[in-house]
């Protein structure tokens, strides 16, 4: 029988889309998964459905943009459960439009809950990885941070951020047994892709290898992976969950 201990996997913006999906994969792998948003209601649905399913799962409601904040709450989930093995950054919201009409206010709010909260949760939950010597952290861009779009220059340059963020975490961590990897999702079947235009769809099927749009399920799959004891020799990677369409 195994002695070892169960995995603590920090899911954002697990509530709901691609972070849900990472959720009940995760639990469903034997993952202990906390699962964070801003609200509590939405994420005690989630919980609720791992526990039905024979899985564990804990709540912590959290504004992962107010930094201070934020990088205290996930120091006391790694406390509260002993230890914090995996960290799944997905939270992400997009404030689409031209660059020269571009707010400010807009620029800043996407970077702060796209890039800056996943700086302050690695920088949080790196504590108690080292100490542990073993951890997976996955930070969640886009094709959009690789190949830019049009409307998108705060989200782009968010998503693109991670990439060089994730590689600089690998080199700084590697040698603590932490590796640092990306998932860049195409267009996946969510909330936020559910009202596009048909014609926009229709373009974008045509780019694709695999002529459909993904689902947040393949997207958790590649994330089991990273995150899993076999994908310790995989770091500063990323890897393209589109349908063949940017084939980075």
């Amino acid at each position: 029988m195994s002695t070892e201990p169960t995995r603590i996997a920090l899911i954002t913006g697990a509530s709901r889309g691609i972070g849900k999906a990472i959720a009940l994969r995760l639990a469903r792998d034997g993952r202990h998964v906390v699962l964070v948003s801003r609200t509590e209601g939405p994420l005690n649905d989630v919980r609720h459905s791992i526990e039905q399913a024979g899985g564990k799962a804990s709540v912590l409601a959290a504004d992962i943009a107010d930094a201070k904040a934020w990088g205290a709450a996930v120091e006391s989930a790694a406390e509260q459960h002993g230890r914090l093995d995996i960290l799944v950054n997905n939270a992400g919201i997009t404030k689409d439009n031209l660059s020269l009409r571009m707010t400010d206010e807009d620029w800043n709010a996407v970077i702060s809950t796209n890039l800056t909260s996943a700086f302050v949760a690695i920088r949080a939950a790196a504590r108690s990885m080292m100490r542990n010597r073993f951890g997976r952290i996955v930070n969640i861009s886009s094709t959009s941070g690789i190949v830019g779009n049009s409307g998108q220059a705060n989200y782009a340059a968010a998503k693109s951020g991670l990439l060089g963020l994730t590689k600089t975490i690998a080199r700084e961590l590697g040698g603590k047994g932490i590796t640092a990897n990306v998932i860049a999702p195409g267009f996946i079947e969510t909330d936020m892709t559910h009202n596009l235009p048909q014609q926009v769809k229709d373009h974008v099927l045509g780019l694709m290898a695999l002529k459909r749009l993904g689902t947040p399920e393949d997207i958790a799959a590649a994330v089991a992976y990273v995150t899993s004891d076999e994908a310790g020799f995989l770091t500063g990677q990323t890897i393209c969950v589109d349908g063949g369409m940017t084939m980075c």
